[in-house]
């Protein structure tokens, strides 16, 4: 026989009594069950929406107010130096209120006109003040006053994982008062490329900060890399390739390892007075021909000094120079043509020993030279 529960329209076998009200109480304890968990899962939602609403009012990071802080301290140079004289460009920053430019050492700036085009658009030809092949970074001058610049005592280093902004003048763009380009990202890693000699070829072996940001690009080398607030934090460095993969190393060397060598280039080498400090030129001057060395044919206005021929026996042969060595430095002067070389060498007497810096290949040489009597040329 089988009764009915009217009430909930279910069908209950005839069983005993407790049994029957042991699975009443089984049935409203499932029922209870299902209404936490649907109320739970309501609260759940609600939860995530509050949380949703709350992440949709905190604005998303923005970099607009540093990047247009840092924008009139980027500059865009253009000039056409090297074998070929070919036009290029790269990038630079202000480093001082009265026109002191930092950039990369370069073919760019092998010329006597190395344009300077401020973020507003106005452009001035500036002055090599000096530079450090070994750092590979150069100080120009502008006319120019009240600018806005990065103050180099007041950089800092910067750690893994900073989010960083790479200013520079990306795309070659030097006509007039475009905006420098900006890229984001972070300091991968601060490593050295010393650990990389042999894949990664450059004179400088130091401290870096390695990029994941798109910097190694034509036109970026000596751009300015800041943190998210616009302090600087190092220079963009040049083109770099790994010889052994073709991976491409995107990096800035730190302000701090670049502090020192940027002040004695613009102490030693100021604009005015260079000239006046100059020793008298001497009698008997230092010539190629006491070195025993022979440039390549001087067919430009700045041909670079690379060595055509060493003499045998020579003084400069004895000191271990090569043919097609390229000399940087004089002693301490920056020597960017044949005829500066010989320039310098014209301020020393005959009889003096010369220390010159050589590029051989990727490889930054000093070799100590002591003078003989002239050989033919």
């Amino acid at each position: 026989m089988i009764a009915t529960n009217r009430a909930s329209q279910n069908f209950v076998p005839n069983l005993p009594s407790a049994r029957r009200g042991s699975l009443a109480v089984s049935r409203v304890r499932a029922a209870m069950n299902r209404r936490i968990a649907i109320a739970f899962a309501i609260v759940i939602a609600a939860i995530a929406s509050a949380a949703q609403a709350s992440a949709d009012s905190i604005p998303a990071p923005s970099f607009a107010r540093t990047v247009a802080e840092v924008q009139p301290k980027i500059i865009k140079i253009f000039g056409s130096g090297g074998v070929r004289g070919l036009a290029d460009y790269q990038s630079g920053f202000l480093i001082s209120a009265d026109g002191y430019v930092l950039t990369a050492w370069s073919h760019v700036l092998d010329t006597d006109d190395v344009t300077v085009i401020l973020d507003d658009g106005r452009k001035f030809t500036s002055k090599l003040i000096g530079a450090d092949p070994r750092l590979e970074l150069a100080v120009l001058k502008i006319e120019a006053a009240d600018l806005p610049f990065f103050d180099l005592s007041q950089a800092n280093p910067a750690d893994e994982g900073t989010r960083v902004l790479a200013f520079s003048n990306l795309f070659g763009v030097a006509t007039g008062n475009e905006p420098a380009s900006v890229l984001h990202g972070t300091i991968a890693a601060v490593t050295t490329l010393d650990a990389r000699r042999g894949s990664y070829e450059t004179p400088y072996q130091g401290p870096i900060y390695a990029l994941d940001a798109m910097t190694n690009n034509p036109g970026a080398a000596g751009g300015a890399l800041t943190d998210s607030q616009g302090h600087l934090l190092g220079v963009l460095g040049k083109e770099l390739r790994n010889a052994r993969n073709n991976v491409w190393l995107n990096f800035a060397i730190p302000t701090n390892e670049l502090a020192s060598s940027i002040e004695a280039i613009r102490t030693g080498k100021s604009p005015s007075g260079t000239k006046e400090t100059k020793p008298k030129k001497p009698d008997n001057p230092l010539t190629l021909a006491h070195l025993g060395l022979v440039l390549i044919p001087n067919v430009l206005d700045r041909t670079p000094p690379f060595v055509d021929d060493v003499r045998t026996a020579s003084p400069a042969a004895s000191a271990g120079v090569h043919v097609d060595d390229l000399i940087l430095l004089v002693d301490s002067q920056v020597v960017q043509s044949c005829a500066a070389v010989q320039k310098e060498l014209g301020q020393l007497e005959a009889d003096a020993d010369v220390r010159l810096t050589l590029m051989r290949g990727n490889e930054l040489i000093e070799v100590q030279v002591k003078p003989g009597q002239p050989q033919g040329q």
